[in-house]
């Protein structure tokens, strides 16, 4: 007999050795108003079938945990796969990534022909059939010279040059039917539970829309993200020009000795991109009828804000412009001040955390030409401080606020549109794992956070993951809403960041205990890293927005 505790009933119960967490799940009563989709098992990410032989500590998931979507949306992804296998055989599926409350997939039939309407419905038609046979996802576990056989085999050659590069002994693949795939997470049971979601044409490809996260009987709200799509778009087209769309392309670059100039070719791309935006800028400066006066620069947690604006305001040295800059969170209220969540801690990503009335009324101030005393927030004490600061904005001068709200119209609401310049940083991943396992932009901002909040002594790895969910639920409310009224989106993610900071990462990672909470999602992301082959940061220049979070920034 093996003892369960069970994390959602606090309590514990004996079972017969080898039964499944899915046989377990009755004995433990307790309200469940979704559900029931996956487990954590000692704090590892596991699916139903999982078979206890030790006495273990569970924790039952459903649609509204993270890894709850996670495992849904891998298997509904694999459930589109095979349903387009079934109608067309030699089709090529790629579910390129996560963008307007959906996946963005690309269907190509193999017989030259474009994909219709008709074909979709035909595809939708037999995702409809397989929930309703409840048919299961199999988990099998093997060599992996015989996994990358198989995928050989069947004209996977993403899957194998990502296993042929992994550097793994043993490895895990699914099948749904007769059709068999790779998912580095777990997978649901069967396909009976997939009952939510929609399959729609969108720009070139197809959209799969997904739950709403917090009714997931109902699907995601669409959301129209034009400007998103175009920067994924362009550089998706550089990684088609370079032969690197999966990580396992870039892998085998990086082990015939061209990271070197994998990096050198990224960051090249991101400044020629920063002296487009300079050059865009100098432009409307110089705009007789409508000359821009401010610019505003936001983006979510560790998208590169604060290098970017640095290495902005060079550029726009560069074409004459005298940049002076602020943050908004040096108008920061005192702490005190600060609005609380519910649960009582202070919530610092609330748009009310910033004393918006005053940071207006210097703004208005500058713009009209006056001196103004900015002052500086001292983290420390949680008080709001005078310096000795002064700025002004002299003929030939350009006003440049950087901060988390810096796009919210309530911020410079009395400050004509035509006056400003919006810019938006984010992290938009252009590659994938695998041509199924697209990368979420979320891990790339949550890894880079968890390195340089460790290396500045801030948190630790453990205390980053557990503020991560309170702040991408700010981003969602505060920032995300305002990323397309942006004049021009940069994207500060590239090809081989992964590969370079997996070594910062992994020694980082490790000090997290296996006992807390926090673990799944380190599980997660070492199990992530893995999948990269290691790259030295000495190409890196100092000037990268990747140094500002690895260190070595000279900005």
């Amino acid at each position: 007999m093996v003892k369960i505790f069970c994390v959602n009933t606090q309590t514990s119960k004996t079972f017969p050795e080898g039964l499944s967490l899915m046989e377990m799940l009755p004995s433990f009563e307790f309200d469940q108003p979704y559900p029931i989709l996956c487990a954590k098992v000692n704090n590892v990410c596991q699916g139903l079938k999982y078979r206890a032989f030790n006495s273990r500590q569970v924790e039952f998931l459903d649609y509204t945990s993270y890894i709850g979507r996670s495992v849904y949306c891998n298997s509904l992804c694999f459930l589109l796969c095979k349903a387009a296998k079934d109608m067309f055989p030699r089709c090529r599926v790629v579910i390129r990534r996560p963008i307007s409350k959906g996946y963005f997939c690309s269907i190509d039939k193999g017989d030259g022909t474009e994909l219709t309407e008709n074909d979709l419905e035909s595809i939708r038609i037999r995702m409809r059939e397989l929930v309703a046979e409840d048919i299961p996802f199999r988990r099998h576990e093997v060599l992996v010279e015989e996994a990358i056989e198989l995928f050989r085999n069947l004209g996977y050659e993403d899957k194998v040059r990502l296993l042929e590069t992994s550097g793994d002994v043993y490895v895990n693949y699914y099948t749904l039917g007769d059709t068999p795939d790779y998912y580095y997470e777990a997978l649901l049971p069967s396909t009976g539970n997939l009952t939510v979601w929609s399959l729609d044409m969108y720009r070139d490809g197809i959209l799969l829309r997904v739950p709403n996260r917090h009714k997931p009987e109902e699907l995601a709200p669409f959301v129209e993200q034009p400007k998103t799509f175009d920067v994924f778009s362009e550089n998706l087209k550089w990684n088609r020009i370079m032969g690197l769309e999966n990580v396992g392309d870039v892998n085998m670059a990086c082990q015939r000795g061209e990271a070197g100039d994998l990096i050198k070719i990224a960051e090249a791309l991101q400044e020629k991109k920063v002296v487009q935006i300079a050059e865009e800028i100098e432009r409307r400066v110089n705009d007789k009828d409508n000359p821009i006066r401010l610019v505003l620069i936001t983006g979510p947690s560790s998208s590169g804000k604060s290098t970017f604006c640095k290495r902005l305001s060079i550029q726009l040295k560069a074409c004459g412009i005298r940049p002076i800059s602020f943050s908004t969170d040096d108008y920061f209220v005192n702490r005190l001040d600060t609005p609380r969540l519910p649960n009582g801690e202070f919530d610092f990503d609330n748009f009310e955390t910033v004393d918006h009335r005053y940071l207006q009324s210097d703004v208005l101030k500058l713009l009209d030409g006056q001196t103004v005393d900015v002052p500086e927030y001292n983290f420390v004490t949680g008080l709001r401080e005078f310096n000795g600061r002064k700025l002004k904005l002299e003929p030939g001068s350009i006003l440049i606020i950087e901060g988390i709200h810096a796009l919210n119209p309530r911020l410079t609401d009395m400050v004509p549109d035509s006056a400003k310049y919006r810019i938006f940083i984010n992290t938009i991943t252009s590659i994938s794992l695998d041509d199924h396992n697209c990368i979420p932009t979320s891990d790339n901002r949550l890894l880079r956070r968890i390195v340089r909040d460790f290396n500045k002594g801030a948190f630790t790895a453990r205390e980053s993951i557990m503020h991560w969910p309170n702040v991408r639920r700010s981003e969602v409310q505060w920032i995300y809403p305002y990323q397309e009224n942006a004049d021009v989106l940069f994207n500060s993610a590239y090809l081989v960041e992964f590969a370079v900071i997996r070594a910062h990462a992994e020694r980082i990672l490790m000090t997290v205990p296996k006992n807390c909470p926090e673990y799944s999602e380190v599980h997660r992301l070492k199990k992530f890293l893995s999948y990269f082959t290691p790259v030295s940061d000495k190409d890196v220049p100092s000037t990268s927005l990747l140094r500002s979070f690895i260190g070595g920034s000279s900005l």
